[in-house]
């Protein structure tokens, strides 16, 4: 206590200074509009840029929460436009209403490859999470490829870049519809086979997937046609197609489960008997 006191002794000059200075710019401030104006505004600046960087601080911390519950809104949102486009396709009219045909789990990409020819990813997502062979994968940019194997905890996943892959697609416009499968040249470009040579193919048309099997919905992005040519022996052309989706850096994806699909495997089987 005694050091405070010896202190403001020794500096009552500059002290008094500091009270008389600091008296005289409230009652600036207090009485001059513009002088208060110009202190707020200061204030205001000093402190809003504080909390914006607390915030942006905040903001990155929880980056990996926020990723999350984008991905899970995600997933809902792509849940419920594919059942709607579901029940307005005149194939399903008159009284014959799906309720909820596919769900969609959002999953990470743990591995990835897409240099051999028979490419595979492996996900964050198995048994535990419901996820079974033969669901459909997809980013937000298009088609991935199929679930082809889980454990409890995790699942592998054939690649469209696959020389295995045989996937039902059509050209969006006109529904002509074909095989989409890989030559194994590039990661940027699949094949769409079978296509009728009467199907008026143009460079630029959009790909989709046809909803010809179980797996995968109608409608889901593959990419665009690059180029095609027509195998006259075969009367079909063989379309090159640019992918949306950039192969090689995939990090959230979505498994596709169709809840029909055990109903429909068992009445084909039935019927192929």
């Amino acid at each position: 206590m005694q050091q405070i006191i010896n202190f403001i002794i020794r500096n009552k000059v500059f002290l008094l200074f500091l009270l008389l200075f600091s008296l005289s710019l409230f009652f600036t401030i207090q009485t001059h509009s513009f002088h208060k104006s110009k202190f707020v505004n200061s204030a205001n600046f000093l402190t809003g840029g504080i909390y914006n960087s607390i915030n942006n601080i905040n903001s990155y911390f929880s980056l990996k929460k926020q990723n999350t519950i984008l991905s899970e809104e995600n997933n809902r949102l792509k849940a419920i436009v594919s059942n709607i486009e579901i029940k307005t396709d005149s194939t399903f009219k008159d009284g014959f209403v799906i309720d909820s045909t596919y769900q969609f789990t959002a999953a990470n990409v743990l591995k990835n490859s897409y240099s051999l020819s028979n490419n595979v990813l492996l996900l964050d997502k198995g048994k535990k999470d419901s996820i079974n062979e033969d669901f459909g994968v997809v980013s937000s940019k298009g088609i991935i490829g199929i679930v082809d194997n889980t454990s409890n905890r995790f699942s592998t996943v054939i690649s469209i870049l696959n020389t295995t892959s045989k996937i039902s697609a059509q050209l969006k416009k006109t529904n002509h519809y074909g095989s989409l499968v890989w030559n194994s040249k590039s990661p940027e470009f699949v094949q769409l086979i079978d296509v009728a040579k009467i199907a008026p193919v143009k460079v630029g048309d959009t790909i989709v997937t046809s909803g010809r099997s179980s797996i995968f919905p109608k409608g889901i992005l593959i990419g665009t046609v690059h180029d095609f040519h027509l195998d006259i022996a075969e009367n079909f052309y063989e379309i090159n197609i640019k992918l949306f989706n950039d192969m090689t850096s995939l990090e959230h994806v979505y498994i596709i489960e169709n809840k029909d699909i055990s109903e429909i495997t068992n009445l084909l089987n039935a019927a192929n008997e």
